[in-house]
């Protein structure tokens, strides 16, 4: 459970981190960050699957590479639909994305230690 929350709070960190990086994503603070973050993990688990699986041609006729707008496009539903959390545009979404990703990864990282310690129970 602790790793839960802490996961958490990292993701609202990344986001946090984001506006310092991406001058077309805007957060408006820590409250927000971390309903943003819930918000996002929500949408990853429950709605991203089924994208997934209706554009699965598309995917595999792009590499793969389709998965980027996927993963924009949560992003900016996001950013349209919650208060404090900003996105300007389509393209910003998917560069935030993937900054996100990225910062979360390595901040994640840096806390739980490798992939594999992060992963046993």
């Amino acid at each position: 459970m602790t790793k839960i929350l802490i996961g958490w709070a990292i993701n609202a960190l990344a986001l946090l981190a984001l506006p310092y990086v991406l001058s077309g994503v805007h957060v408006s603070g820590f409250g927000a960050a971390l309903v943003v973050a819930l918000v996002l993990g929500l949408l990853n688990t429950v709605i991203r699957p089924i994208l997934i699986v209706l554009t699965l041609p598309v995917t595999i006729l792009t590499l793969g590479l389709f998965l980027f707008v996927i993963n924009g496009l949560l992003f900016w539903f996001a950013g349209s639909v919650l208060e404090g959390f900003e996105v300007d545009g389509f393209w910003w979404a998917v560069a935030g994305s993937i900054v996100y990703s990225l910062v979360s990864w390595a901040i994640g990282a840096v806390v739980f230690g490798s992939g594999r310690a992060a992963a046993a129970p």
